[in-house]
């Protein structure tokens, strides 16, 4: 069966869960999940507990992933309705500015217009700007982003409305980027009704129609970011069980069966999930990092026996042709024939300053 090697993917949008959700994913779990799923670089959302708000908050962020990270990783910085005045001098430290201006399960949202203005006009320019901001409230967050000039990054494009105000917000000569989930590719609400509250997450799973005009729109898409989101499975089977999935280790299963299938390029995968990942958060690259994958017989997907902590997967049992064989980090095999090989505290932390041990020197990354 055919067996390729491909550069390391790059996932933007991960919820690793510390400080403060420890239970359902620390730097360790998921960066050894990261690394069997062929990802070398994670970009880790801000809304922890406490959120990811101010210089000390991220001091103390970039030192529980320094000593667990086993893959690189990025910071997000959180705005919130009291930073304003102080977030933007962050910038330098971490991948971007996360906004959440839609309705989300977290600490952080900014739901006051004047507010979200003088988040994104007070930005650096030549930093991204990553929007949670679904449905109608997505094309005035375009437009602000227009009237300042800065680079706006839409997270987890799912809706055919969206993705359609993309563009035309990009016609009209506005600086926007773009992500889709793989469950967005994959399921529908109509896959709600086996798999519960397994496949809530946010944004929603939505119509047939959206999906087929995410895979129609695919071109004006600029990267595939799983949202890993994990809960435990006492969360998930509770009675209010909270929205999110795992996805670190399905993601590159499901796209080359993608791929297998002719529904996606392989080149196109690769632009994905690793060229333009690293062209628009500056990330670095080495050609020594690299995923080798066999796409083969077809299996299906097992229930348990994942790296993430909470050990579940909603595309259990699914039939998929896509395999991880072998990671590599910068030469160094970090994970083959199912077993993560790299040591926690073995991964880099992107931006800002990081301690090398070989030299005890400071470095910076990214």
């Amino acid at each position: 069966m055919p067996q390729l090697t491909l550069p390391g993917l790059i996932d933007v949008h991960v919820h690793l869960r510390v400080p403060g959700g420890e239970q359902k994913e620390t730097y360790a779990t998921g960066t050894a999940a990261a690394l069997a799923g062929g990802v070398t670089t994670i970009l880790d959302m801000p809304n922890t507990s406490p959120p990811t708000t101010d210089a000390s908050r991220l001091a103390a962020k970039r030192a529980l992933a320094a000593a667990e990270a086993r893959c690189d990783v990025g910071l997000f910085a959180g705005a919130s309705t009291d930073n304003v005045d102080t977030v933007f001098r962050l910038a330098e430290e971490v991948c971007a500015l996360k906004i959440y201006v839609s309705t989300t399960f977290g600490p952080l949202r900014v739901a006051d217009w004047a507010l979200l203005e003088a988040h994104i006009s007070h930005w650096p320019a030549h930093k991204p700007i990553v929007v949670h901001a679904e449905g109608p409230l997505l094309p005035r967050v375009l437009l602000l982003g227009a009237r300042y000039g800065k680079h706006i990054h839409v997270a987890h494009v799912a809706l055919q409305a969206e993705i359609e105000a993309i563009i035309t917000a990009r016609e009209r000569g506005a600086y926007i980027t773009c992500e889709v989930t793989p469950h967005h590719l994959v399921l529908t609400v109509d896959d709600i009704r086996h798999l519960g509250p397994w496949g809530d997450v946010r944004p929603k799973l939505a119509s047939p129609a959206d999906r087929a005009a995410l895979w129609h729109h695919l071109p004006a898409i600029d990267c595939i970011a799983t949202d890993h989101a994990p809960h435990t499975i006492a969360e998930k089977t509770s009675a209010n069980p909270p929205p999110g999935l795992p996805g670190l280790e399905t993601m590159l299963p499901l796209l080359l069966t993608a791929v297998d299938d002719g529904r996606l390029e392989l080149a196109r995968l690769i632009e994905l999930t690793s060229t333009n990942p690293a062209r628009i958060f500056n990330l670095p690259r080495d050609p020594r990092t690299s995923v080798e994958v066999e796409v083969g017989p077809r299996y299906r997907l097992p229930a348990q026996g994942w790296q993430t902590k909470v050990d579940w997967t909603p595309f259990a049992g699914y039939e998929v042709a896509g395999r991880v064989l072998r990671t590599t980090l910068r030469g160094t095999h970090v994970y083959e024939a199912g077993h993560v090989l790299a040591s926690p505290g073995s991964g880099r932390i992107l931006f800002g300053q990081q301690v090398s041990t070989s030299t005890g020197r400071a470095k910076r990354y990214g």
